[in-house]
């Protein structure tokens, strides 16, 4: 498919180092709010990073400060469109707000119909994700990458514990999105991350990862020596409500967290058992559950015992130890975390465990400040806000909360009850208030394979064309607009945009 550019690109600063305006304008769904971190030297935990709470902040104001300014400057684009030189005032007004311009040939159209503001919506969502994708991929805002110090230095903490390769799934809810680089504070390079519905991953891929992590050891030596006596490293994180259990729970568990988290136990326990059936006792992975709470941050953990045996009704809160070490030193938090961590566990827990799940705890404290300071307490919004779909392989870039829901598939056949359950969502944001659903499909690749980027090209061809069939009737009525990417994985580059249902060249196929 050939595919033009989509907007003139910026060249306004971006990330958190650049000179941000002093407002932000509230989504159409006015959950989010730009709120300073004041006073957070004399009312945090002993345990928080101040600095990292900081640039957290500045980040997810600057990306998500691109959406909230969407509905905007629409309404002041549709109130031009009947005036003299509308295309030139239209695109000057949303280059200066936005950093790029709008589709010509859909504000070309104006004079002689309405504006396809749907359409121009999607654009917008597209355009705003495609910076923030971009920022991510050249300047490593949030100071993950693989090259930086944090993720030398957990990398290096994880192979102490044990560890050589750390796997985690969380929901595919919006709500999740940042539980690894906020909730839990760990550098995203060094986690292996998939996003499902409920939690539930595939068993028969993940041992085909483990198979490839275990193979690489053997033949290269990365990320360590096979003979060194380390373990992979499974862990789930499902997630449950405070404010309201009862409603805002994990949909695909019923919104009953004790449901969600002997689900996401009998994936780790499956999983191991494969592993082990297969290639005997000897490949031993170790396993770990995390639930969630979307309203604060706050995590609970069941500490496994050195055989991996964990209780669903016992764990050890990170709630609960804020509230009993604020008044001590950073030392005296650190021990009392320690010792609760060793007996919330079954039996005698592993060393290494132990430190990784007292190491989650403490990174846990800053992110339950971090939501209290920036918003009074819990989370304005409790449900859903999510700005579009991610669909397919990738989205290494999304780590705000409530910025993408993951539908990770390969085909839309095998991937469609986290899709629908995406759909489903987005005609309650959008659809109910005449806005499309925006999905972005994205299919990384490895440069190094021959023929791989051609690949990728075809497999978002193949999911956007399903997703059209499939869904029809929205795709008919401007409701559902898809834009398609691809990345080189083994690259440090940004995504290529490859495809969109706004190019004008499809629309006029239609």
């Amino acid at each position: 498919m050939a595919y033009r550019n989509l907007a003139k690109k910026s060249t306004r600063p971006l990330g958190p180092t650049a000179p941000r305006k002093s407002h932000i304008a509230t989504q159409q769904s006015g959950h989010f709010q730009n709120k300073s971190l004041v006073g957070v030297e004399s009312h945090h935990h002993p345990l928080t990073d101040v600095v990292a709470n900081r640039y957290l902040q500045n980040y997810e104001t600057e990306v998500k400060g691109r959406f909230e300014k969407i509905v905007p400057l629409l309404k002041r684009v549709s109130a031009l469109q009947h005036e003299q030189d509308f295309v030139a005032k239209g695109q000057q007004l949303t280059f200066a707000e936005l950093g790029f311009e709008l589709p010509s040939h859909l504000l070309e159209k104006a004079w002689v119909s309405q504006l396809d503001m749907r359409a121009l919506f999607a654009w917008c969502v597209f355009q705003s994700h495609q910076e923030a994708s971009d920022q991510f991929f050249n300047d490593d805002p949030l100071h993950g990458g693989e090259e930086s110090s944090d993720a030398k230095s957990f990398q290096s903490f994880l192979s102490d514990c044990g560890f050589h390769l750390l796997d985690v799934t969380p929901c595919a809810d919006g709500r999740l999105a940042h539980s690894i680089a906020y909730a839990l504070r760990i550098p995203f390079s060094t986690v292996r991350r998939r996003s499902h519905a409920g939690a539930l991953f595939d068993v028969e891929q993940t041992v085909n990862r483990w198979i490839k992590t275990e193979h690489r050891r053997y033949r290269e030596g990365l990320p360590n020596r096979a003979e060194e006596p380390t373990r992979y490293l499974k862990v789930v994180t499902y997630h449950f409500s405070s404010v309201d259990p009862l409603h805002q729970g994990c949909a695909a568990h019923g919104s009953d967290d004790a449901v969600a988290a002997k689900a996401g136990l009998q994936r780790l326990l499956d999983f191991r058992e494969s592993v082990e059936n297969s290639f005997c006792c000897g490949a031993s992975v170790d396993l770990l559950l995390i639930g969630l709470d979307t309203d604060t941050d706050a995590i609970r953990v069941h500490t496994p015992s050195l055989d991996s045996e964990m209780i669903l009704d016992k764990w050890v809160s990170a709630l609960d130890l804020y509230q009993e070490t604020q008044a001590l030193t950073k030392d005296q938090a650190m021990q009392i975390i320690v010792d609760r961590v060793k007996k919330s566990a079954p039996d005698k827990p592993d060393p290494g465990m132990v430190s990784f799940v007292a190491r989650l705890l403490a990174n846990n404290i800053s992110q339950i400040d971090y939501v209290r300071q920036l918003h009074g307490g819990p989370y304005p919004d409790a449900g859903h806000a999510e700005r579009f779909i991610g669909v397919g392989i990738g989205f290494k870039e999304v780590h705000l909360r409530n910025l993408t829901y993951f539908a990770h598939l390969d085909t839309v056949e095998e991937g469609s009850p986290d899709l629908d359950v995406g759909i489903k969502i987005f005609k309650g944001l959008n659809v109910n208030h005449d806005l499309p659903i925006p999905v972005v499909i994205r299919f990384d690749y490895s440069g190094k394979v021959p023929g791989a980027r051609d690949r990728a090209l075809a497999d978002c061809l193949r999911v956007d064309g399903a997703i059209s069939s499939r869904y029809r009737d929205l795709v008919d009525d401007g409701l559902l607009h898809t834009f398609l990417t691809v990345r080189d994985r083994d690259q440090k580059g940004p995504a290529e945009v490859v495809g969109s249902s706004l190019d004008p060249a499809l629309q006029e196929a239609h």
